[in-house]
């Protein structure tokens, strides 16, 4: 791999991102920071924006306002037309050779990946390198083994969970210093899963950068340092995984005149025994939440 020490303090720069689809939101003021090295978990139901993000970040989508530096390069510029900027039209502040030099560095997976489906998966593979103008074949190849991936096949063949797997080897095989994953591992079986986490964790121990959006929240607190919350295209929350699940949220479930009664409580002890108080209980039993369930508390409206 190429020498990823980095030069800059944050991977990931987001100031007051505002995209919106028409009369629709899109994402509101996003501010986010990731730091250069982190695994950082981004989180929310469907449709709270995190691909939206994603697509703005990557140049795939123009936004109204904001500022986005990926690898400390203020990489991607407001929508022309909604700032009145009647300049260029391409996307980003960067052009031509310094964007393409950027996204050489970049390894993107989207959620759902489309390849031409009647090329072989080894085509698509060397296609997907030589776009990056860079001979890619002995990663790929080292991949392709770790995750069983079949080159004589054809795109038409695959299985979701085959296709997902030559999405990841075209977005690791130029050894990127920034990973950008939107819902790796949906589709993969268990054995899959863990070879791709450890492909992360590796890529990751070289100074590898690696943002992903994901649902499977046992996955973000074993693996990610660092999570942000996203909903109806606002930032709830971020913070460490470990400050994350943290929480005041306990499950309260009570038995009063042969009747189960269950809630949910935010507050102080006090609170809770004040809430109680006068009733006639015949049991009481306090718990914390699962882990779905302290994510849910921060992705509900309140």
């Amino acid at each position: 791999m190429s020498d990823n020490k980095a030069t800059y303090q944050n991977a990931i720069d987001i100031r007051n991102l505002t995209k919106n689809y028409g009369k629709h939101r899109g994402v509101q003021d996003l501010h986010l920071e990731v730091a250069a090295g982190d695994i950082f978990g981004f989180l929310g139901p469907n449709g709270a924006g995190k691909s939206t993000t994603i697509r703005c970040m990557l140049g795939m989508l123009r936004f109204g306002q904001g500022e986005i530096r990926l690898l400390g390069k203020d990489c991607v510029g407001r929508d022309r037309h909604a700032e009145g900027d009647h300049k260029s039209s391409r996307p980003g502040h960067l052009m031509g050779r310094q964007w393409r030099e950027l996204m050489n560095q970049v390894g993107y997976m989207p959620s759902e990946a489309a390849f031409y489906p009647g090329m072989k998966v080894r085509d698509v593979i060397r296609f997907a390198a030589r776009c990056r103008q860079k001979d890619c074949s002995r990663e790929a190849d080292r991949l392709c083994g770790i995750l069983e991936v079949e080159g004589d096949k054809r795109v038409e063949e695959l299985s979701l969970g085959n296709r997902k797997k030559v999405s990841i080897v075209c977005a690791m095989q130029h050894e990127p210093k920034l990973l950008i994953l939107d819902e790796p591992t949906s589709g993969l079986d268990p054995l899959m899963q863990d070879a791709f986490w450890g492909l992360v964790s590796e890529y990751n121990s070289r100074g590898t950068t690696c943002f992903l959006s994901s649902h499977v929240l046992s996955e973000v607190k074993q693996y990610c340092r660092n999570a942000a919350v996203i909903r109806e295209g606002r930032l709830i929350r971020a913070d460490s995984v470990e400050n994350l699940c943290r929480s005041n949220l306990r499950k309260v479930r009570m038995w009063e005149d042969g009747k189960e009664t269950a809630f949910s409580h935010t507050g102080t002890v006090e609170e809770l025994l004040h809430r109680l108080e006068g009733r006639r209980l015949e049991d009481l039993l306090i718990e914390e939440p699962s882990l779905e369930e302290v994510f849910m508390h921060y992705f509900r409206e309140e």
